[in-house]
């Protein structure tokens, strides 16, 4: 396929547009930063105008595209004011979904995020682990802008029911030389409750995005990608108890279990993570004594 990745510069941007030419596809992306070569094209997702130029065609490189994965945006909240992540992230959001309708593009993937589950959870969860099935809980700018993105697609595939749209909500999204700092984490359970000490390496987040564009059906559907396992070397049976006390834990959780549930991304996408800080970890070897 013929695939344009928009913010394919960022962390997560990277990793999918690696995995996605290790696959075999035809990858552009579309950023305003980044160094110039194979696939790479500056644009301005705000202006409406460079979106639908690029994704209908552009010179010699493409006469049109065959699907869209949409990273670009602030990546979080408190980076930029308020308003200025609003009017960012909503109009690319709303210019890439509808420039690829109108090019006739039927599948986009997109970034959504873990963030309208509730986070930081200074209102607690209602239950443990979290899934898709509780209506979204968006307690910032950022997330309420992933949240309004969501609706949007639901609206724009029931216009058009041959649309596909898969919201991915990613955990916090690390690469492997983040892993250094993760041993620190346990000094304080409370230091990553914010987001029930979650995570995803990059390269899983890729794979999620591959299994998506590969069987992700007409419709929208939303799913919680993150890691296997928790960010702790504490139990998370552990960490429930502790941190949220009254919180109900609806399920038997395994001794680093996510509480992030992927149940659902395993289920429908075959999404199955590869990577996990601890296998760093267990692979350095101690000096030896002389």
């Amino acid at each position: 396929m013929k695939i344009a990745v928009t913010g394919g510069s960022g962390k997560l941007g990277r990793s999918v547009v690696r995995r996605l030419r290790q696959d075999g596809q035809t990858v552009f992306n579309l950023d305003q930063v980044g160094q110039r070569s194979q696939g790479f094209v500056t644009v301005d997702l705000r202006n409406y105008g460079q979106v639908a130029d690029v994704i209908h065609g552009l010179d010699d490189r493409h006469n049109g595209l065959d699907a869209v994965v949409h990273l670009a945006a602030i990546p979080a909240p408190g980076l930029a004011p308020d308003a200025a992540t609003f009017e960012n992230n909503m109009l690319s959001t709303y210019n890439v979904f509808q420039a690829a309708r109108r090019a006739g593009i039927k599948k986009l993937v997109y970034a959504s995020s873990e963030t309208v589950l509730g986070l930081p959870f200074d209102t607690p969860p209602p239950y443990i682990p979290v899934d898709e099935e509780y209506p979204a809980r968006p307690e910032s700018t950022y997330s309420l802008v992933k949240h309004l993105e969501e609706q949007m697609a639901i609206q724009l595939t029931r216009w058009d029911p041959d649309v596909s749209i898969t919201a991915l909500r990613f955990s916090n999204v690390m690469d492997p030389e983040d892993y250094e700092a993760f041993p620190s984490f346990d000094q304080d359970a409370n230091r990553r409750k914010w987001n029930l000490w979650g995570y995803i390496d990059a390269r899983d987040g890729a794979q999620a995005v591959a299994r998506a564009l590969e069987t992700a059906a007409p419709g929208f559907e939303a799913f919680i990608i993150a890691a296997a396992d928790t960010v702790m070397s504490r139990s998370s049976a552990e960490l429930a108890a502790e941190v949220f006390p009254g919180v109900d834990v609806v399920k038997d959780l395994g001794r680093h279990e996510t509480m992030l549930s992927i149940d659902k991304a395993r289920r429908h996408l075959g999404f199955e993570p590869e990577h996990s800080w601890r296998d760093v970890h267990s692979n350095r070897t101690t000096p030896t004594e002389d």
